[in-house]
């Protein structure tokens, strides 16, 4: 199960903490958060003490109108059950009484700078992103034209140095050697490289490489959508590979499936140009123009017509 520490997001939603240090330790297990309503009129029976509690000014006027002493003590029964956090949204004032319940049962108590219904959003897709199941390949990822490629293949194949060479033509590095991917919804995967591994990449006889240092800014991202497998193998005397690209072999990763195709390495094959044309073809059939597909048509409809019209053209 992946965890994540309110530090964490504290740092990476830039949230400022109204509590004490010690409950910036706490641990977010679950990416849904809570929107308190029946809990504030005092009933908590399906309360999800796991949640990120997010005070918006709806459910800040509710407080407000309740009686001091029915406000803090709804306030503390839902402290009790010691939710990770409670983030107040920017039009909201965080009261000394939330503070000083917050200390007693080690909720971080966390402002934000943006309007409710932004920063739910925002968090919900987050926190998503930090804890959902993740997965991780060997290969390198690239931003090829847009596409998000995966180029797979046995150790020396030549992945990083093909890589290097399309860093070189302007393609954008996201990770190499490792790569995480996680299913940011079904049909949709998202690829980035291990926090210690992100603009480095190892070649073979040259060492790490940092990409961003060598090549600028534009050189790496920080994650893309995965759209295109690319494996790389030797060439395999006998082996029938595809010469049309009619049939679509894929990957499934989670419940998404990604479409794969393997090119064969021999000597003098410009194996760059190779991934980034694959990496271009397939991006023109996600734009509904298939090349092989359409040859197959127009060799067909050649095929039927009469022979004394095919001789006239």
């Amino acid at each position: 199960m992946m965890t994540l520490k309110v530090k964490k997001m504290v740092q990476d939603l830039d949230l400022a903490l109204k509590s004490n240090q010690k409950s910036l330790e706490n641990i977010i297990k679950v990416e849904m958060i809570s929107r308190p309503g029946v809990e504030l009129a005092g009933f908590l029976e399906f309360f999800d003490k796991e949640r990120v509690v997010l005070i918006g000014s709806k459910e800040y006027q509710f407080i407000k109108q309740l009686p001091e002493d029915t406000r803090h003590e709804r306030v503390e029964n839902m402290l009790k059950q010691k939710p990770p956090a409670v983030i107040f949204s920017t039009n909201v004032q965080v009261d000394d009484f939330f503070v000083k319940l917050g200390n007693r049962h080690n909720v971080a108590i966390l402002k934000s700078s943006e309007r409710t219904t932004a920063l739910s959003s925002r968090l919900y897709a987050y926190l998503h992103a930090e804890l959902a199941p993740r997965i991780s390949v060997h290969g390198v990822l690239l931003d090829i034209h847009g596409m998000g490629t995966l180029i797979t293949g046995k150790s020396g194949i030549g992945k990083s140095e093909t890589a290097l060479e399309l860093i070189k033509r302007g393609h954008i590095l996201i990770g190499d050697d490792r790569v995480d991917l996680y299913e940011q919804s079904a049909g949709t995967l998202i690829g980035s490289a291990p926090k210690i591994l992100e603009r480095y990449i190892e070649v073979r006889g040259i060492g790490i490489v940092d990409v961003v240092s060598m090549f600028g800014a534009g050189a790496y991202r920080e994650n893309k959508k995965l759209r295109l497998i690319v494996e790389l193998e030797h060439w395999k005397k006998g082996k029938q590979y595809d010469r049309l690209g009619i049939e679509t072999e894929t990957v499934r990763y989670f419940n998404t499936d990604i479409s794969k195709i393997t090119i064969p390495i021999l000597p003098g094959r410009n194996v760059a140009t190779l991934v980034e044309s694959a990496a271009m073809n397939q991006k023109l059939k996600y734009l509904g123009y298939n090349a092989a597909k359409d040859l197959v048509e127009k060799v067909s409809i050649k095929a039927r017509t009469p022979k004394e019209e095919r001789e006239d053209d």
